[in-house]
């Protein structure tokens, strides 16, 4: 699933790098979306998620009163990515970025 993630990011603008541990993906320096693994289940973090209009209620706050606008989609072991929806949350964090937000 991990590796799934990576590909659908690493198909998009945002450039790979390594932060905290982990493959976190920024644009024009800024980070984006981060992936992380825990025990029983992965997550995509978006770093500035409260900004994304969440029309499908996947995003989540994982720390309610600690983060701010740091929002996550979780995966849990054996669930199936829907690549297309996961792409217009990527695409609208770019977009978002690129807008300057």
């Amino acid at each position: 699933m991990l590796l799934e993630l990576r590909e659908i990011l690493n198909s998009t603008v945002l450039t790979e790098t390594i932060n905290w541990g982990g493959p976190v993906y920024t644009l024009d320096d800024k980070n984006l979306i981060g992936i992380g693994a825990f025990k029983n289940h992965c997550a995509l973090w978006f770093f500035q998620g409260a900004l994304l209009k969440d029309t499908n209620n996947l995003l989540i706050n994982a720390q309610e009163g600690k983060t701010k606008a740091l929002r996550q989609i979780r995966f849990e072991a054996g669930s199936k990515i829907d690549t297309q929806e996961l792409l217009k949350y990527i695409d609208e964090a770019i977009s978002l970025h690129k807008l300057g937000k």
